[in-house]
């Protein structure tokens, strides 16, 4: 683990240096190499699936770890987007003059080493370090061992990539073993060499990562995201986004984990949203007032509304206006990602004024919450915390910056 920190660090000197096109190059030689080798990352996907059903790993962990042709065919498609995407490095953020005729610029830089902690998503893999690579940063890998064979072979088309652009080969590094004590000297820091953690994974992975770290991290926390249906919704328009922010991949942490539905049109609205759901094969659980909409609805615990089922499951409840269900998501919410569905713009203002998450939409799914989405390439992740990074962790948040300050021989009095 010192060994690979210290060839990262020097990687990194390498590739804040490195042109736009020597990168870009890296990238896209990269996705040709995931193509051309399609074959051995599904069959070592295929491996690592048939352990993890053998293991009983849980239904969404295994669809986050399932590849598949269109699956692998994303992960090169991601890695062209990111090499088309603007290069941040040395872009100016903003300029200005003194009155001492001191000329001020600010800059952005690569933050250097970034170590990834993540689980079950081998995608990660190759997002992961193309975004990194692109901001000139050495990205090391340390993925879950449910999907090591996948991460293996992901990562040996990025490696072939890296090296067709003569860019150093530990620009994207994969720890080889599994074991949590390399997690652990990551955490450390590495003798100094890594500059920033990122976690992905489940909630007992972010806490240790939280917990042990002595560098800082990009939080992502798990994506308790909410539904809240408005009295001035259009029904139809609100059983679309519930159901696709629920089910279209319930895996994703973008996936909608609580329904709230204002009091003013439950007795409309209410009912045909529960039976949606359940016709579509979701469980509901729900307060008094949903439990009387079906009798196939589950009561509701204290727990489910702090829940990420990542799961065909759903907590609903029927609140008092737009003040209940931003009061209802500053008690229970994750920060990441929750929506409203209205036809009145001021009562979705007053929802995006006052509820405090990375990501709020106003009539479109939860499932949007994703940097592809949102025109960055790919993402890192969806960072939850208030520092740095926060919303998809994409190119422009893998960098700081620094200030350059242009004088003609000015000195202070």
């Amino acid at each position: 683990m010192a060994e690979i920190g210290e060839k990262a660090r020097k990687a990194a000197s390498a590739l804040a240096m490195a042109a736009t096109k020597q990168k870009d190059a890296a990238l896209l030689a990269a996705a040709m190499c995931v193509r051309a080798n399609a074959d051995d990352i599904l069959k070592a996907n295929a491996q690592d699936v048939a352990d993890a059903l053998e293991s009983g790993l849980a239904p969404s962990m295994i669809d986050r770890l399932t590849l598949d042709g269109k699956r692998v065919e994303a992960i090169a498609k991601a890695l062209e987007e990111i090499a088309a995407l603007p290069d941040p490095v040395g872009s100016k953020m903003a300029e200005w003059d003194r009155p001492n005729g001191l000329h001020i610029e600010r800059v952005r830089v690569p933050l250097g080493v970034i170590g990834i902690v993540y689980e079950s998503r081998p995608n990660v893999t190759a997002d992961a370090g193309a975004l990194c690579l692109k901001a000139g940063n050495a990205a090391v890998l340390r993925g879950g061992s449910e999907a090591s064979r996948s991460n293996k072979a992901i990562h040996a088309s990025l490696v072939e990539g890296i090296l067709a652009a003569n860019l150093p080969e530990a620009s994207i590094q994969l720890v080889p073993v599994t074991d949590r004590a390399a997690v652990g000297e990551m955490l450390k820091g590495l003798n100094g060499n890594i500059d920033v953690i990122v976690p992905r994974g489940g909630k007992s992975l972010v806490a240790r990562v939280q917990e042990e770290a002595r560098v800082p991290v990009f939080a992502h926390l798990e994506g308790v995201c909410h539904v809240y249906v408005d009295g001035e919704a259009d029904l139809d328009m609100a059983r679309n986004i519930v159901l696709n922010a629920k089910l279209r991949r319930t895996g994703v942490c973008g996936s909608a984990e609580t329904l709230l539905v204002d009091d003013a049109c439950a007795a409309t609205h209410l009912a045909p949203l529960v039976q949606a759901l359940l016709a579509e094969g979701c469980e509901v659980r729900g307060d008094e007032a949903t439990r009387k909409t079906d009798a196939r609805v589950k009561p509701a615990t204290e727990e489910d509304w702090y829940t990420e089922y990542l799961d065909a499951i759903i907590a609903v409840r029927v609140v008092k206006g737009v003040g209940g269900a931003i009061a209802h998501i500053g008690k229970y919410g994750s920060s990441h990602t929750e929506c409203i569905v209205t036809a009145n713009g001021r009562t979705a203002d007053r929802f995006f004024a006052e509820v405090d998450s990375a990501i709020l939409l106003h009539n479109a799914s939860t499932q949007f919450a994703d940097g592809g989405e949102f025109g960055m390439g790919a993402e890192i992740g969806i960072a939850t915390g208030k520092f740095h990074a926060r919303g998809p962790v994409g190119v422009e948040q893998l960098t700081s910056f620094k200030y350059l300050v242009r004088g003609s021989g000015q000195v202070r009095p």
